[in-house]
């Protein structure tokens, strides 16, 4: 099953479950309930910490959920903040989630020296339930803007075309997969 975010992130090909990790995990955890997919597929856009350019599309099976005040060692959590569905050795890119938009490019490059370089709101979530419920999952997204003072106009100027080359991609690998 192919999820997505929502609102004004919604593709034909994907069921919206909602903005941010609240959303996300209420309404993929009831859809999980009721019809338990096989796999679950998120596709959105995402923010970069510096390396990712504007319209990479980046594909990762590692979510984290780590806020700024962790890299000023201004709070801890008891909680697991990574989880991956990555069976594999291969490196992914993390992809970190907040219900906030990170806009301190200073310190948001901080992210990369842990290995997290780009930021999604709903990821996190789409993994936790997923694990929950024994689901394999993985996730696509096009990089639309840096984490910086500009970080929402930004996004809003690129939104329109990443989620074409989404589509465009995510279409193409859907046909590779099915085609083999």
């Amino acid at each position: 099953m192919i999820i997505c975010a929502g609102n004004n992130e919604t593709f034909d090909f994907a069921t919206p479950m909602g903005v941010g990790l609240i959303e996300t995990t209420m309404n993929l955890t009831r859809l999980c309930l009721f019809d338990k997919p096989e796999f679950l597929l998120f596709v959105g856009t995402a923010g970069s910490y510096g390396q990712a350019e504007i319209f990479d599309i980046i594909e990762s099976k590692t979510a984290a959920n780590i806020e700024l005040s962790f890299l000023t060692n201004d709070a801890y959590t008891p909680l697991e903040n990574v989880i991956t569905t990555n069976l594999t050795d291969k490196k992914d890119i993390i992809v970190n989630s907040s219900n906030y938009i990170s806009t301190n490019e200073t310190l948001t490059k901080n992210f990369l020296k842990f290995g997290i370089g780009i930021e999604n709101m709903e990821y996190f979530a789409v993994l936790s339930v997923a694990k929950e419920f024994e689901i394999p999952a993985g996730g696509v997204f096009c990089i639309t803007n840096y984490t910086n003072k500009n970080a929402h106009e930004d996004f809003l100027k690129n939104h329109d075309k990443a989620k074409a080359l989404l589509q465009e991609h995510v279409k193409r690998r859907i046909k590779e997969l099915t085609s083999s």
